[in-house]
């Protein structure tokens, strides 16, 4: 007998895919909903595959159809979206919502969104607990957006009892953006030297999708209102990171350590940050039970074989739209070979 009906918003990203894997595993009757209604090539035959925008009036509701018992929204960005959920709390038992660490600022009000200022990457506590302020809602960026997210959302409470869960730097197949690319690629292109600012010890606490999908099972058959951190078991150095990207790869190569901030591009990586970024899982372990499914290192086999499958017949910049987004070529390769030159 199944668990309940569990709904899945945005079933087809990365996320989605993995959440919809793990809720059919733990027994749930799932239906799927994306823009496209399709379907993730893993998923059992008996996996219902929806078509719903939720930006078109009415949609979302009729999906839902009579009700669901949970509602796993992986694609909630800002206020109105948690006010949608929240206006159809009728037809939702419970909810799941995914949101970032990103909404969190430190003691001097410094957060993501001010990292590109002077002295503006914030010294967070380590680990950070969900305690730790969050920047102010608003429509401005990712951060304020999530926040505004989750204040509408938990502002339900027992109306509508939401887990929030506020991920760290989402990891494994089928990612828009996977910072791991950084490292593939150079080995693809037989790069043999890595250059990493920071003296390589920048941490950027990941979370692979399978861990977060695990996190979502067990929300969901755990229904409250509460925030968690949702992270992987370990948060590596960027230096450990390329050495275990390595070995998954089976090549050898130098890393070569700027002690201060990168010189331009060169040195600067996706995990690059002048402070460690590292999430307190102690909450989520306390009230869900939770355990990590898999380690950083031992998911990466996988990872790296879809990402070298992409890379051999895409430009990365086609492939990964999310790489794109920073604004700069993480592959000039050009000005490694000067910078390395100069250094003799």
């Amino acid at each position: 007998m199944a668990k309940g009906h569990a709904f899945v918003l945005g079933a087809t990203g990365q996320v989605g895919r993995a959440a919809v894997r793990a809720l059919v595993a733990d027994g749930w009757e799932v239906t799927a909903g994306s823009r496209r209604g399709g379907r993730g090539a893993d998923w059992p035959e008996e996996v219902r595959s929806v078509s719903v925008d939720r930006g078109e009036a009415g949609a979302l509701a009729a999906a839902l159809g009579d009700g669901v018992d949970v509602l796993v929204d992986i694609v909630a960005y800002d206020a109105g979206h948690g006010r949608q959920s929240t206006g159809l709390a009728d037809r939702i038992g419970s909810a799941v919502v995914i949101s970032s660490g990103a909404v969190y600022e430190d003691d001097r009000g410094r957060s993501f969104d001010t990292q590109d200022e002077p002295d503006g990457f914030p010294q967070y506590p380590v680990p950070i607990p969900e305690s730790q302020a969050t920047v102010e809602p608003g429509p401005g960026t990712y951060g304020t957006r999530k926040v505004a997210l989750e204040r509408e959302l938990l502002a339900a409470g027992e109306r509508l009892p939401t887990t929030v869960l506020r991920a760290g730097a989402i990891h494994g197949p089928h990612s828009p953006g996977p910072r791991e690319a950084w490292f593939v690629k150079r080995a693809l292109d037989k790069r043999p030297v890595r250059v990493l600012a920071l003296g390589g010890a920048s941490r950027f606490h990941p979370v692979h999708v399978d861990n977060l999908a695990e996190l979502i099972r067990l929300a969901a058959a755990s229904p409250g209102t509460r925030v968690l951190n949702a992270g992987d078991p370990e948060a590596p150095t960027v230096a450990e990171i390329g050495a275990a990207i390595d070995a998954a790869m089976g090549v050898e190569s130098e890393t070569v350590l700027i002690p201060g901030a990168a010189e331009g591009t060169v040195g600067l990586t996706p995990w690059s940050g002048d402070h460690p970024v590292v999430y307190d899982m102690a909450a989520a372990e306390r009230e869900l039970g939770y355990r990590p499914v898999v380690s950083y290192a031992d998911s990466l086999p996988a990872t790296v074989a879809w990402l070298t499958a992409e890379l051999t017949v895409r430009d990365w910049r086609e492939a990964f739209p999310g790489l794109v987004k920073y604004g700069i070529d993480l592959f000039d390769y050009a000005a490694e070979d000067a910078w390395l030159a100069g250094r003799g």
